[in-house]
């Protein structure tokens, strides 16, 4: 079979970090001989040499190229250019790992549309990852009708054929980068990009030794003489004008700005900033017209603007003002509707933990624009943020993502919001806050399908004024400590929780094997009278719901399973269900307690073929008489006696401290 993709992989001492990245490309839904990975060892000088050609001893489609230190990734890159076989070839770091369909999904979305580039989507684990690109799928993208240029990052799949036509490669040598070279000038110059944003295609890794090539210090000089090359590329392919501003407007906002604000700035060396800033100042004077920073957010078009004058102990000022800028997301309700798990919730921008405030007029008097030229000063820099902020808070955007934890893969959930100026004091200042509804459904949430077994995090993203600023939902007001029941949803029970530490809203799925909340039933709400069995239980479901309801006999090694159904409880809707079973009364021993439990997802544990399949303890039990009637009693909690010990010993222990 024709090699499909060619998996170029640069490699220098990575130790155990490379584990991941060799087992994913191993697990490739692609059949074996469909691709090859090809290991490009760059003179590494730990255990790895040995390691790959032992790969490649096993694995056919493993190949293993040695070569003497080059430096950085660049040279390792092209050497694999030339040994690769395939149709697509795609760049893979040894410290990231690919999804089990990454190169399927892309090579078949790439020969759809004819890409000669093809952009997967990221998650970043421990690193930023470009957000607004990965919002929709886009099959044919270019720099003007997408923010491609916002992902510079190597870690592509491109056409081969388009690689030796246009004789595109990376730069060779230690330097800084050349993937910012080698990317834009596959952009600018593809016949067609497409982006593919409805799976996890590629997870970009810190590492916990932070020892990623990325995360090393810098020498500015260096990197800004780099950073012009990548500037000479967008020049080369483009005339002057809006494209070409856009484009420089990435570099000047993500390599020079944003490096020069807030904490990321002032926790770096003195010595360190200001060689950083000249370099910068360099650069924005040199190469960047009044069009480039005019595209800016207010805050970043400040420090634009103060750059370009060389003003470095205003921009360090700037800096100490912004640092202290945040954001609280409230959550003020959490409930099951149809299926689906509606989070209400405010978001606000905060200075040192309390609302930040903004002048209630349009305009602050004696502010000039930056556009117009840089601040008098840090506070007339201040004024005019604030008055721009609130002039502009229609703008104002507030995003809710669902983020799986151990992958940090992000999905985006539809929220409806609204924007209201709180008025403060006597009205001369106004908090600018942003309300809303999640809608997080259980069985469309994730790429249009249930969300995959595992712990979930609800993220929010407020974009106001200049910032983008994003946090966890939380921490829980005292009103919504208890949170809403588990929902069973699309086969799986997914469990709604604050965490124990920070109180943020998370969502447990599929994983609850021992508390999904069943322990909460009251008694008296189970009942038996003519052989059937009703319950109303803490769960909610949108629909009728299939579950098996288990016996267990008491003392003996022995149960009797029975289909069962969940209905949504009429009484208690949306956060109650009713169980409802026909009871087997002449299976059931007279005289013998038994202890009823539910599997909530049975037609899940017998596609998965579950090893454990899960059934829950009702917090009753059930006597069957000899008369063929079925009592229910009240359940004796194992470890009841301890717990209520100590929670009493608790609570002497605080009186006697706050007495003293």
């Amino acid at each position: 079979m024709p090699v499909k993709v060619s998996v170029i992989v640069p490699v220098y001492n990575p130790g155990h970090y490379i584990d991941d990245c060799v087992d994913s490309l191993l697990r490739q839904s692609l059949p074996p001989d469909a691709y090859e990975i090809v290991f490009v060892d760059d003179g590494s000088t730990d255990a790895t040499p040995a390691r790959l050609d032992a790969l490649a001893a096993e694995h056919e489609r493993v190949h293993v190229v040695h070569q003497e230190n080059s430096g950085w990734s660049g040279k390792p890159r092209n050497v694999g250019i030339a040994a690769a076989r395939g149709e697509f070839v795609m760049f893979v770091d040894n410290d990231d790992y690919l999804g089990d369909e990454a190169l399927e999904r892309m090579y078949d979305y790439g020969v759809a549309h004819g890409a000669d580039v093809v952009v997967g989507k990221m998650a970043g684990k421990g690193r930023g990852v470009p957000v607004e690109l990965f919002k929709v799928n886009r099959p044919r993208a270019s720099v003007e009708n997408a923010p491609l240029i916002d992902s510079l990052t190597p870690h592509k799949m491109v056409r081969r054929e388009f690689l030796e036509r246009t004789g595109l490669r990376f730069p060779e040598g230690r330097r800084r980068l050349e993937d910012h070279v080698f990317v834009t000038e596959a952009f600018l110059r593809a016949a067609n990009v497409s982006v593919l944003s409805d799976y996890v295609c590629y997870y970009h890794v810190r590492r916990d030794d932070s020892s990623n090539a990325g995360f090393q210090r810098f020498d500015p000089a260096g990197y800004f003489g780099n950073l012009r090359e990548a500037l000479d590329v967008v020049e080369r392919y483009t005339e002057p004008g809006a494209v070409r501003d856009r484009l420089f407007r990435r570099w000047l906002r993500n390599e020079m700005v944003e490096r020069l604000r807030g904490q990321r700035f002032l926790s770096a060396p003195e010595d360190f900033r200001r060689d950083l800033f000249e370099q910068i100042h360099r650069v924005v004077v040199e190469r960047f017209g009044p069009g480039v920073a005019k595209g800016l957010q207010p805050t970043q078009r400040v420090v634009a603007a103060l750059a370009a004058a060389g003003r470095y102990d205003e921009v360090t000022a700037f800096a100490e003002w912004e640092s202290g800028i945040g954001l609280r997301a409230v959550p003020e309700r959490v409930e099951w509707r149809d299926g689906a798990l509606r989070v209400g919730l405010s978001a606000e921008l905060t200075a040192h933990g309390e609302p930040l405030t903004f002048p209630a007029g349009s305009a602050a008097d004696g502010s000039a624009a930056p556009g117009d030229g840089p601040p008098l000063d840090v506070a007339a820099a201040v004024d005019w943020v604030g008055a721009d902020t609130r002039a502009r808070f229609d703008r104002a955007t507030l995003e809710v993502q669902l983020r799986e934890r151990a992958s940090s893969a992000v999905h985006f959930q539809p929220v409806e919001y609204t924007r209201e100026r709180v008025p403060v004091g006597d009205g001369s200042r106004v908090r600018l806050v942003l309300r809303g509804t999640a809608t997080v459904d259980g069985a469309g949430a994730v790429d249009g399908g249930p969300p995959p077994g595992g712990l979930w995090d609800l993220d929010v993203r407020v974009k106001l004024g200049g910032w983008t600023k994003g946090r966890r939902v939380g921490p829980a007001p005292a009103a919504l400590r208890t949170p809403p029941p588990a929902g069973v949803v699309a086969g799986q029970v997914l469990l709604p929780f604050w965490t124990p530490r920070h109180g943020n809203l998370s969502l447990d799925v599929d994983r609850a094997r021992e508390n999904p909340g069943l322990e909460r039933t009251a008694p008296d709400a189970v009942r038996c009278a003519d052989g059937r069995l009703t319950a109303r239980l803490a769960l909610h479901v949108a629909a009728r719901t299939a579950v098996v309801l288990r016996l267990t006999a008491a003392g003996a090694d022995r149960s009797v399973d029975m289909a069962a159904t969940l209905v949504p409880d009429p009484r208690d809707t949306p956060h109650g269900a009713l169980l409802e079973a026909e009871l087997p009364v002449d299976g059931l021993d007279g005289g013998r307690e038994w202890r009823p439990s539910l599997n909530l997802t049975p037609e899940a544990d017998e596609a998965d073929e579950a090893d454990e399949v899960r059934f829950h303890p009702l917090p009753v039990r059930l006597r069957a008489g000899t008369d063929g009637t079925v009592t229910v009693l009240r359940a004796t909690r194992a470890g009841a006696l301890p717990r209520l010990t100590r929670r009493i010993a608790r609570r002497l222990r605080v009186r006697g401290r706050r007495r003293g």
